[in-house]
């Protein structure tokens, strides 16, 4: 069963649960969908007074089985939604939800997708689904995040599985194979946003999970096609033998089972060949794609993009065969495996008989840059790849082997990432940001229990870890195990002749594999270095702060609850029905919280404690709403254009500094912390509001570069062009544009509160629009309402 195929079931299982049992037949559910469908633009008077979630599916079933969907779906799902609204049906609305994103996504129609997932995580909240553990919860998440993760929402996608991954920890048995389809979702994320070593890992977990659940792992489909996935992304790692091995176990799995017959089998037929080209054994790659093509051919035809590219595939391979002398027998293809291995078998001079495959690797080459004179310090050359990418590696390569040999009964329960204070947390590091606190680090979080019996030695053992690595041309991080005493990193020079890729930059990729299949890379090496300098590291890179030590730490390792109390004061998140102390956090204080990145926590407890500080209640986000509502009317639409008249440039100057600061909080929290993240401190607070301003999800989009416009004419509007080489112009001008452009936000503003339902009027004086939120403020705290 395919990722698809598992979330269709996931979600099936929610929606098709025993309170919506019905008894309605087929063809009455189409006659329904038919009728339905119909009446989209009937008046929503019309809609029932109640809403059938099971002849709601029933009838949508029913448009795929006429295979109408294109243009009968949406405007049926649409209508659904109207109905369920209408009926105060959550539930029901929720499934619809969950529907209308998997059948977006499936269109492509990724910009309205935007409104179904923020609609879905604000119902889920308002269902208190959040602080649970149901399928429903999991279901909503997980579709939510492949829905981020397809219109390439990365950081936004990977949140949400998180999320979903401690929910189904709860919720599902340990071999339930829908967790298996959750991990499968990451290790795409990760092959996506290059980072091979975890989605190794989720894989892994998702071959252990589908093994478990079968009756005969050793002739079922799901098997197979995850061994054939983490073959795919052996490849990129360079570990040939395995990927080799993995691949083979595909094939004999299809083998053993009689299944050569089966769609899928053309992927693993696929994804051997891949191996094989990246093994330079041309000759069986193009015997592999030559068999995969007649499989497709039968199953689909040959008008489909999935024979095209393997057909393209195949031709790579007959191009690398005929200039490396390779002579292929053309006969065989349809039935016989020719070349293939069979069951039990390896190929001749497979990885495992000797072949190590380093050929098809190009390692890191550093060359040692020495002082100009004794005891000078000589600046340090840029490190090319981001904090993050480098603590992933330290971690990966350093970090992890030490616990996994020094403490085995404990590599299950410590969780590792980099998260906090710090540029790099924030992924807006930069070369100006390594001047200080920048280097290979990242943190440990135990339990109280654990820290008390290991932390001190923990710690210890990893102040000792080897600092040393270099980064090559295509910015692998790779350490090197040895004494720190004579640490030192390498990494490519800025200056001339050198080819430093970026972080984010796509390893090369020869051949592109099908749809059900990985990229793996050439099995030509790239002899391209660039060239490297070496500069001491036995301590970070850069300075350490007095700011970043003792108390005020930033890596090793820490009590989960000391390192969340640091940061905010709190142990755990404040509870759901504390908004005083929600009230009393501020945003940037939750965004340290709830940055960075978490590379392991098998218990997931810390992954919890983190999501809890996200999880803003929506009574306290409506209320701050309110309160931003108030200082952007007071500040930009009053006070700014009145200490303009009064000729009061100070007074008006840090009017449009509170403009400006309640303009970009009202941004983020109108796009909900739980999905964004919130608004950093004052530094990045432009980069975040940047970020998020340039995905196609985000809500209130053109305001940060209307705020950005605001502050680049403040000086000619306060001082008349005093500063900021206005030249004296005036301030006529600007003062017009920049209360032009207040009115346009305000404006903005409104109809974004009135498309999410939270007011009624048109006023586009923002003090006004308060009563409306509030309305929607479920507490009868006080401390929540203003007015």
């Amino acid at each position: 069963m395919d990722e698809e195929a598992l979330l269709k079931q996931f979600a099936a299982q929610f929606a098709h649960g025993p309170d919506d049992a019905d008894d309605t037949d087929a063809a009455a559910a189409a006659q329904g969908a038919d009728s339905t469908a119909n009446q989209v633009a009937d008046d929503a008077d019309q809609s029932p007074a109640t809403f059938d979630t099971q002849q709601f599916l029933n009838g949508l079933d029913a448009i795929f089985d006429r295979h109408t969907a294109a243009t009968e779906a949406g405007p049926y799902l649409e209508q659904a939604m109207v109905d369920a609204e209408n009926a105060g049906d959550e539930a029901g609305l929720l499934t619809v939800l969950n529907e209308t994103m998997g059948f977006y996504r499936s269109q492509g129609r990724h910009k309205e997708n935007q409104w179904i997932v923020q609609r879905a995580l604000e119902l889920a909240a308002r269902m208190g689904l959040t602080t649970g553990t149901s399928e429903a919860w999991a279901t909503t998440l997980i579709n939510c995040a492949t829905s981020m993760r397809a219109a390439k929402q990365y950081d936004q996608a990977e949140d949400l599985y998180h999320q979903a991954q401690s929910v189904c920890r709860h919720s599902l048995a340990p071999t339930d194979r829908r967790l298996a389809a959750l991990h499968n979702n990451l290790s795409m994320l990760y092959s996506e946003t290059n980072r091979p070593d975890k989605a190794e890992l989720e894989l892994r977990e998702a071959l252990r999970i589908i093994e478990a659940s079968s009756v005969n792992p050793d002739a079922d489909i799901d098997v197979s096609s995850s061994h054939t996935n983490l073959a795919l992304t052996l490849l990129t790692e360079h570990k040939l033998e395995d990927a080799h091995w993995h691949a083979a176990k595909a094939l004999e799995i299809y083998r053993t089972g009689h299944l050569e017959h089966s769609a899928h089998y053309a992927s693993a037929l696929a994804g051997f060949a891949q191996v094989c080209f990246a093994e330079r054994r041309y000759a069986d790659a193009v015997t592999g794609y030559r068999h995969a093509l007649a499989v497709i051919e039968e199953c689909y035809g040959k008008d489909t993009d999935y024979w095209r590219i393997t057909a393209d595939n195949l031709r790579q391979a007959e191009e690398a065969a005929a200039q490396a002398g390779v002579t292929v027998d053309n006969a065989g293809v349809a039935g016989d495996a020719g070349a293939l291995p069979q069951s039990g078998s390896r190929l001749p001079n497979s990885p495992a008989q000797g072949k190590t495959g380093a050929d098809a690797t190009s390692s890191p080459s550093t060359v040692s840059v020495s002082n100009g004179s004794a005891g000078a310090t000589e600046a340090v050359s840029a490190c090319p790849v981001s904090g993050l990418k480098l603590a992933r590696a330290f971690w990966t390569q350093m970090g992890k082997p030490m616990i996994a040999a020094k403490y085995p009964q404990y590599a299950g329960r410590i969780a590792a990432g980099l998260v906090g204070h710090g540029s790099e947390c924030y992924g807006f590091d930069d070369t100006y940001s390594q001047d200080h606190d920048f280097g290979p680090r990242f943190c440990l979080w135990l339990t109280d229990e654990d820290y008390a019996a290991i932390g001190e030695q923990l710690e210890a053992d990893y102040e000792a870890l080897p600092r040393k690595f270099s980064v090559d041309a295509q910015g692998r991080v790779t350490f090197e195990a040895h004494a720190r005493s004579d640490a030192s990193g390498t990494f490519p020079s800025a200056g001339a002749g050198s080819t430093v890729i970026p972080d984010a930059t796509n390893a090369p990729t020869p051949g592109t594999a099908t749809d059900d299949t990985a990229t793996a890379e050439s099995g030509a090496a790239s002899s391209d270095v660039a060239e490297a300098m070496t500069t001491p590291i036995d301590a970070p890179l850069s300075p350490v702060t007095p700011r970043a030590q003792g108390a005020n730490r930033r890596d090793g390792v820490f009590r989960i609850g000391d390192f969340f109390e640091s940061i905010t004061g709190y142990r755990t998140a404040p509870a759901q029905t504390a908004p005083h102390e929600w009230l009393m956090l501020q945003e940037s204080t939750l965004a340290a919280a709830t940055n960075g990145e978490v590379f392991a926590d098998p218990t997931g407890l810390f992954s919890k404690t983190r999501q809890g500080f996200k999880n803003m209640p929506d009574d306290v986000r409506l209320a701050l709403i309110s309160k931003r509502l108030g200082m952007i009317a007071q500040a930009g639409q009053y006070n700014l254009p009145r200490s303009l008249k009064r000729g009061d440039g100070a007074a008006a100057w840090l009017s449009i500094h509170e403009f400006v600061q309640a303009t970009a909080s009202l941004v983020f929290l109108v796009n909900v912390p739980m999905v964004v993240g919130y608004m950093p401190y004052y530094k990045w607070q432009f980069a975040a509001l940047r970020k998020l301003s340039g995905s196609m999800f985000a809500l209130l989009p053109n305001v940060g570069e209307q705020l950005e416009t605001v502050m680049r004419l403040s000086s000619a509007a306060c001082y008349g062009g005093a500063g900021f080489g206005e030249g004296g112009k005036g301030a006529a001008t600007a003062i017009e544009k920049i209360n032009d452009i207040v009115e346009q936000i305000a404006a903005d503003i409104v109809k974004e509160l009135k498309r999410e339902h939270l007011t009624t009027s048109g006023e586009t004086f923002l003090e006004w629009q308060r009563p409306y939120v509030e309305d929607h403020i479920a507490s009868d705290d006080p401390v929540l309402k203003s007015l």
